[in-house]
């Protein structure tokens, strides 16, 4: 018989009913299991707030009575099944076996915590646990359980993924594209709500009109089912029963779990705004006494027993403490903190081999061939984005990929571009790779969060790399107005733990998108709308790569330094022809690392120099490079630095608007000034 739904105004109106322990067919060493898994974080949580007023650690998200919750649904997965949890999910890392000495280095700042000191809480993850932990920013690890539980899918595996998600978090926009994507694609995942009625001190009337979560689940598609996330012993049967059933019949589950948080969000906000009669409620319903007293009841649990848990779990706490207290506060390592932004990888040279054959091919083109080639060569590699499947992309990039790969590699997406950037972190955690393309460069707003606190951030944090490129069509002269013709390639450069490419022509197109691809690393690949079709030349019809990182000097001279990017190479080839200027014309290629040397070889050798792009002046990348120009060639320059790019505008749609806009007529005047020193 289903469990009877009670509204989440409920929680904050009127007493709630009594725990029911219901044994089932579970036998005395399950259920005793299930209340060691209930005791351990109770009593770390009680000595943790005793060290928190020492000032022994500096913050604490309280999870004292929603314990079962996380207890609940941890003990009912195997073991090598991942959970994504939040702030208040202690017990999953509990139940998972994590060293208590490693947490404790963790919430400490220690190098022997499982970010080196580098974040707090619960914000990592391992591997080793298959637990993937949480950013600040509410929402984004819904949708790694989805790329996590595609990569099961795709592999076959049957096995099902956990999510956690507040009450509160679920106003997020992720939480909806998370949802939607798993019910679309039929993805493995439990969708844990843990509906304590606040979000930080704000309650669950001004969050939300529903009754209930569990009218959520029709609306997308999917299953939902209501828990006394109180009682233990109904989550853990619950969950094992529909996981259980999920493995043989993927699909998306949405599980609400009631429950209430007897501290504050976190120890410095206090309680203040909850009423009192709700905490005397609820302290009724305490998941670990209620539990432990029917066990007593039950005979299942004697005090001799009780005792002996509670000392056991009271020793390995304080071993794990002295462990982590005899390791120093980390010493920063300069080199070491900047190494760890990326996953080392040693880019093997796929040069083409000599006389190879070659054909005359678009800059479309080009791009093209590197997906085809790369999933020939990578069958772990995954193309996802809106209408790239049967549609062949609206740029027609990926026509025919379906009938040569399947749709199971080639994924149209709903219109959801933070829950795709998500799944490709949840693939790579899985050991594939992810292209996601961002159907227009300036699209990418509305997955803005992922790239930058999520997949540029991982590695850094936890030593999980995102192996994730993002195609970005990008870039104006197509009278196509302020969303569709952005050149926001400098909102990327400014994050580090990213890389980011934008190549001028066919054969740097082909190549560049080979080796992001080979690179385990977050790529943000630009491409110029412009170029597709505009632009064409000899591409070697093999699979090859161009090195990251190195810039191409396209033109040679000695008066004079252009240094671009883009379809900035093509303005500035034009200008330097019709002008006969004796001019060296260097092509970054790679803006994230940008290549200092091949610069200062170019700015010693003509002592003039000129930077141009397409995005706007201020901010945009020609800043930083004349900054480090300025910083580290001055005794070398023979006049200023001159700085040449779009208006500090928005893109205008009219074809006159926009061609003032760009920088190309401003670019000759920029250059006669500076052969004027």
């Amino acid at each position: 018989m289903a469990p009877a739904i009670i509204p989440s105004f409920v929680l904050m109106s009127v007493a709630t009913p009594a725990l029911q322990f219901d044994r089932k067919e579970y036998t005395q060493d399950v259920l005793l299991h299930l209340y060691q898994g209930l005791l351990k974080p109770r009593l770390i949580e009680e000595k943790m707030l005793i060290l928190l007023r020492q000032g022994k650690v500096s913050k604490w998200f309280s999870g004292i009575g929603q314990e079962a919750v996380s207890v609940g649904s941890t003990l009912a997965l195997e073991a090598d099944e991942y959970i994504l949890p939040l702030h208040r999910n202690l017990g999953v890392f509990t139940g998972r076996n994590v060293p208590l000495d490693q947490l404790f280095a963790q919430w400490q700042g220690k190098t022997t915590g499982f970010t080196k000191g580098r974040d707090r809480s619960f914000h990592f993850g391992t591997n080793e646990h298959h637990i993937v932990g949480m950013i600040s920013h509410l929402g984004p690890q819904l949708a790694v359980a989805d790329g996590i539980a595609l990569a099961d899918l795709l592999d076959k595996n049957p096995k099902v993924t956990l999510v956690y998600s507040g009450d509160g978090g679920a106003s997020e926009g992720d939480f909806h594209e998370a949802l939607n994507v798993a019910a679309v694609w039929q993805l493995p995942v439990i969708f844990m709500i843990e509906n304590n009625g606040y979000g930080l001190s704000t309650p669950s009337r001004e969050q939300f009109r529903f009754g209930s979560f569990v009218d959520k689940g029709p609306a997308y598609g999917m299953e939902a089912v209501q828990v006394d996330g109180n009682n233990v012993l109904a989550v853990y049967d619950t969950v094992r029963r529909l996981a259980e059933d999920m493995r043989q019949n993927p699909r998306p589950v949405l599980v609400e779990a009631l429950t209430f948080r007897m501290r504050g969000h976190e120890e410095a906000s206090g309680t203040k705004y909850v009423p009192q009669e709700l905490f005397e409620e609820w302290t009724k319903k305490d998941p670990v006494t209620t539990y432990e007293q029917w066990l007593l009841r039950e005979g299942i649990l004697d005090e001799e027993a009780k005792m002996r848990f509670r000392e056991t779990i009271k020793r390995e706490i304080e071993e794990g403490l002295h462990v982590a207290d005899a390791v120093p506060m980390p010493t920063a390592n300069i080199a070491e903190e900047i190494a760890d932004m990326y996953r080392p990888f040693d880019a093997p040279a796929h040069e083409p081999t000599e006389n190879a054959p070659q054909s005359d091919k678009r800059y479309v083109d080009a791009i093209s061939d590197a997906l085809r080639q790369s999933m020939e060569r990578f069958p772990e590699l995954v193309l996802m984005g809106q209408d790239i499947a049967d549609y062949g992309g609206v740029f027609k990039i990926t026509d025919g990929f379906v009938a040569q790969f399947g749709k199971e590699r080639v994924r149209n997406t709903p219109l959801c571009e933070s829950a795709i950037l998500g799944a490709g972190l949840g693939l790579s955690i899985k050991k594939k790779k992810a292209m996601v393309e961002m159907q227009f460069a300036d699209f990418v707003t509305c997955g803005f969060n992922q790239i930058v606190n999520n997949l540029a951030k991982s590695h850094y944090r936890w030593g999980q790399n995102a192996d994730v490129v993002v195609r970005m069509p990008t870039g104006a002269g197509s009278a196509a107005g302020p969303f569709h013709s952005q050149s926001n390639e400098a909102w990327f450069v400014h994050t580090p733990g990213l890389k980011v490419v934008f190549p001028s022509n066919p054969y740097d197109a082909k190549g560049l998108l080979n080796a992001a691809i080979e690179d385990p690393n977050p790529i943000m690949y630009f491409e110029h709308k412009l170029l597709y079709r505009s632009v064409s030349g000899p591409v070697p019809d093999e699979y090859y790569t161009v090195p990251i990182g190195k810039a191409k000097l396209v033109r040679e001279g000695d008066t004079l330094s252009i240094i671009t990017y883009g379809l900035g190479v093509h303005w500035a080839t034009r200008l330097a022809e019709e002008m006969n200027l004796d001019a060296d014309i260097l092509d970054l290629r790679t803006l994230l690392p940008w290549d200092e040397k091949a610069v200062r070889q170019t700015v010693e050798k003509t002592g003039r120099v000129l930077l141009l792009h397409e995005d706007t002046l201020t901010g945009g990348l020609g800043g930083e490079i004349a900054a480090w120009i300025a910083e580290h060639c001055f005794e070398h320059l023979d006049g200023p630095v001159q700085r040449v790019a779009s208006l500090d505008t928005a893109i205008p749609f009219s074809p006159p608007l926009e061609q003032a806009f760009l920088p190309q007529q401003r670019l000759r005047e920029k250059v006669e000034k500076l052969l004027a020193y």
